[in-house]
């Protein structure tokens, strides 16, 4: 996100009031229901003032997405820190952090985030350059978990997994030819590595991992999507803590 920016949908203006985020919110001017009254009874609670805006307005300002009648100005987006990430997994048993390679969908990025918030992914590590960031569709898509999970932004990955190893944490990757995931030991303290929508992970990247990790297919194509591939090992670590 720029110094200010929108976030639109119901999900993800509720998520970003509670999370103290909005500037000015813009309602549409025809719109009523329960949502109307619970967004705005929020706004007013969160002194964030109120504009009721046309239809057309609010879809040139979403550029034509699906704003389902609510849009939020928002200051920039409050990346967490990598020593806060850090110190929150030392409170948490078995912790997983994602490392994002490079990925550039927001849509698989506002995916991604949405199932780490379900699974109680520690954190998320995306790097600075070439990658997407948290934008207004990151945040739709995720449907307000960008309120609740982590996400750093590091100037080299490389570095940062060094740092993570020495912190104790196991460093794995994503690639067609690895552990099954089904046979993958997920104790202890975890980093998943998940590359690049079209190249997958970076070739210095996967020169740094203790075990690459790959999903059991048996169809024509050769990989899934980055986000569902995410939400399939996500899931894999969530279901070995119980």
């Amino acid at each position: 996100m720029t110094n200010e920016d929108i976030i639109y949908g119901v999900h993800a203006v509720i998520e970003s009031l509670e999370a103290d985020l909005g500037n000015k919110l813009y309602v549409q001017e025809d719109l009523r229901g329960k949502n109307v009254d619970q967004i705005k009874s929020l706004a007013r609670d969160k002194k964030v003032s109120i504009s009721w805006t046309s239809k057309k307005e609010l879809n040139d300002m979403t550029q034509g997405a699906v704003h389902q009648g609510f849009v939020l100005r928002v200051a920039a987006f409050p990346y967490a820190s990598l020593e806060t990430i850090l110190a929150k997994s030392e409170e948490t048993d078995n912790p997983l952090i994602l490392i994002l390679d490079g990925l550039t969908d927001p849509h698989n990025f506002g995916s991604i985030l949405r199932t780490a918030d379900a699974t109680n992914v520690t954190g998320v590590i995306i790097p600075k350059h070439r990658a997407v960031g948290v934008t207004p569709v990151v945040a739709k898509t995720s449907t307000g978990a960008v309120a609740h999970v982590p996400i750093t932004r590091v100037t080299n990955l490389s570095r940062t997994i060094e740092q993570l190893k020495a912190q104790g944490f196991w460093i794995f990757g994503t690639d067609m030819s690895g552990t099954p995931s089904h046979q993958w030991n997920t104790s202890g303290k975890l980093a998943l590595i998940i590359g690049n929508e079209g190249r997958g992970m970076s070739a210095n990247l996967k020169k740094q991992v203790d075990e690459m990790i790959t999903i059991h297919m048996e169809g024509h194509v050769q990989s899934l999507n980055a986000s569902v591939a995410a939400a399939l090992l996500m899931y894999e670590v969530f279901r070995n803590r119980f």
